[in-house]
């Protein structure tokens, strides 16, 4: 029965305030052991007070209204036990959430597939503006179980017919006034209204105005109430800092960090088992005494590499959250996000492992463009500001391996008997009539190896710290409906009249060159040019590109460069020194049902034989009689191939 007033479940809501301080721990919910062995993995210790509240509500099939911050543990809250009542063997959308933007709906598909991984056969899929339909449309069609979108990319698939809501068992609403506040209200009614009479609804929101809790008076059905509030949970005695980094740069800049920090021992954590590996084994090919933990370690293997750490013979100790557990070591100065945590109570857990019984401590933390808002959660949680990192300068870094140079010489000069090497030195200069400095020169060349000593100047790009405020307004807008209001209909103008000047005609006669344009907001960046075997005759766009190369490489779209349309092919400007892998992935990504095939340009024109022959054939068909007052000869109308400039 819908429309029951909210004021009978106050005492529901009275009740639960007072709720954080009873114990439990995950196994006492009553969640599956798939659930449960992903959740060790993952690290989860104990439920915090919303998910101790909601899971057993949920799981038991009753509508509950969860009012509490960003960042408090809300999605695993809902996921968790609405992924206990999916049935797999039905591939078609049983649950929905609903979230205010992009970067929420991408994050909380995250969280559930990493919750979910043990699940044979799940599938969810995040739907959002801005993203090419076609990139939806097809797993929608083969069929998912969970379904996260924004209201009016939500809503555009309804009305397609594409996102059918039959099956739907679930819906959830995840910071319903933040959605109120972007104006979304109207359109998250209408989808309320397109599903199934019988389903579970959980509202989420931090704060209860009145739109809201009219919405839940019509929809849910004898909701629960549960309200927590945050707490202050991280010690302060650490320094907190964090560093603006998209993936492709993150080695480089970890490695220059723990150049130019003063530590002692650190702790690096990252999400997988397999990253632990890769980056324990990358920062010894630096020179950096690192080992690797995770679930896969035998405990007498994980002990071994623990008292390493404790005794000084590692200084470095890559881990997952699980592998970690239980972890103190005094002598921990620093700890490292190198990977962001799905929640800012994993964050909590991570940095508590230094700055102990009083001691001070450094956590410093990874954060990729579109991991900006877990940045805000985590420090709404926390209540603390997380400052901006200062990176260290090529100059600096310099500095230090110089004199750490000098350093090695004096030790070895001190600390070792150099009489034989003396004898051979003296032997092969008398050999050679070599002078001695070149001599010492040619043989700290053989010591340092394959690495330089001295880094280049060219820096990675810090992001300005006012685009962390930014709250996407361009990707927001896109979510509005055109007819809402009068400014809606002015910013769809805008944005009409901006692609128009993109989408011009063009044809293959420029020839294309190899050398990459800057990046107009990183000028820093080193850019590389690729091809891709999509063009004007596949009807591709910029747009279709960049939501290709952003999603399934997981670039961010700012570092995503110039993009110029040809008829059989395109090209496009990427971060140099793309990892194999991610080439390999972006072969095979598909735009407008075509592989791209994507391959890095050497030469100044890579068009073949065949079009350059075409290209002059043309070009000298249409060239004029009239030349101008230089002497060059003028054509009427000089096409250029369609291009997106700087991303």
């Amino acid at each position: 029965m819908l429309g029951h007033s909210l004021l009978a479940y106050r005492p529901t809501m009275s009740s639960s305030e007072s709720s954080p301080e009873k114990t439990a721990d995950f196994k006492s919910l009553g969640l599956s052991s798939n659930l449960m062995k992903a959740l060790d993995d993952i690290g989860y210790e104990s439920p915090s007070p919303i998910q101790q509240e909601c899971i057993p509500l949920l799981l038991n099939g009753e509508d509950i209204i969860g009012q509490a911050q960003t960042g408090t543990g809300k999605t695993a809250a809902f996921a968790l036990p609405l992924l206990d009542l999916i049935d797999i063997k039905k591939a078609q959308p049983q649950v929905l959430v609903l979230a205010p933007t992009r970067e929420l709906a991408i994050q909380v598909a995250e969280a559930i597939q990493t919750y979910a991984r043990y699940l044979k056969g799940f599938h969810v899929l995040p739907i959002y503006g801005g993203q090419a339909y076609n990139l939806q449309l097809r797993p929608l069609k083969r069929g998912v179980h969970v379904v996260v979108g924004t209201p009016g990319r939500v809503m555009d698939h309804i009305k397609r017919g594409t996102l059918n809501l039959k099956g739907l068992k679930a819906l959830v609403l995840d910071e319903a006034d933040e959605m109120l506040r972007m104006g979304f209200i109207d359109d998250v009614e209408w989808v309320m209204e397109k599903i199934p009479e019988q389903r579970q609804i959980a509202l989420f929101s931090a704060t209860m105005p009145n739109i809201i809790r009219k919405v839940a008076e019509r929809f849910l059905n004898s909701p629960k109430i549960i309200k927590v509030k945050s707490k202050t949970t991280t010690a302060t005695t650490i320094r907190q800092r964090y560093w603006q980094v998209p993936g492709h740069q993150k080695l480089d800049a970890l490695t220059r960090i723990l150049e130019v920090e003063e530590f002692d021992a650190m702790l690096i954590f990252v999400r997988t088992k397999t990253a632990t590996v890769e980056l324990a084994d990358k920062l010894s090919a630096r020179g950096f005494a690192a080992a690797a933990i995770n679930g896969d370690i035998q405990q007498k293997t994980r002990e071994q590499t623990i008292q390493k750490l404790k005794n000084g013979k590692i200084d470095i100790l890559v881990a997952t959250d699980v592998a970690a557990r239980g972890l103190d070591v005094p002598r921990i100065s620093h700890v490292i996000n190198y990977d962001i945590p799905y929640d800012p109570e994993t964050y909590v857990h991570r940095i508590g492992r230094t700055g102990r019984a009083g001691r001070s401590g450094d956590a410093i933390l990874f954060v990729a463009p579109r991991e900006k808002r877990m940045l805000k959660s985590i420090e709404r949680v926390s209540r603390q500001t997380i400052e901006p990192m200062k990176f260290p300068t090529a100059k600096a870094v310099n500095e230090l391996r110089t004199k750490a140079f000098k350093q090695k010489i004096s030790d070895t000069l001190s600390n070792h008997d150099l009489s034989m090497f003396k004898k051979l030195i003296t032997e092969y200069q008398e050999e050679s009539s070599n002078d001695p400095m070149d001599i010492a020169a040619a043989l700290a060349q053989l010591a340092q190896g394959g690495i330089p000593l001295l880094m280049s100047e060219q820096e990675p790009r810090q992001e300005r710290r006012s685009d962390r405020g930014s709250d996407n307004r361009s990707d927001n807008r896109s979510e509005r409906r055109p007819d809402r209001q009068r400014a809606d209909r002015q910013g769809a103008s805008r944005e009409g009249r901006k692609e128009g000047r993109r989408e011009r005609s063009f044809d293959n006669d420029r020839p294309q060159q190899s050398r990459p344009r800057k990046l107009k907001d990183f000028p820093d960046v080193e850019m590389s040019r690729y091809r891709v075997e999509v063009g004007h005759n596949d009807d591709v766009k910029p747009g279709n590109l960049v939501g290709a190369i952003a999603n399934e490489a997981d670039i961010d779209s700012c570092y995503i460069g110039s993009i110029d349309i040809f008829d059989d092919f395109a090209t496009v400007d990427l971060p140099a020194g793309m990892p194999a892998e991610t080439l390999r992935i972006l072969r095979n990504a598909r735009v407008c049902g075509k592989k791209i095939n994507i391959s890095e340009l050497k030469g100044s024109d890579s068009r073949s034989s065949k079009e350059k022959g075409a290209a002059a054939k043309r070009s000298e068909q249409s060239r004029p009689a009239s030349k101008s007052s230089s002497g060059k000869r003028k054509t009427s109308s000089q096409k250029k191939p369609e291009t997106k400039e700087n991303t």
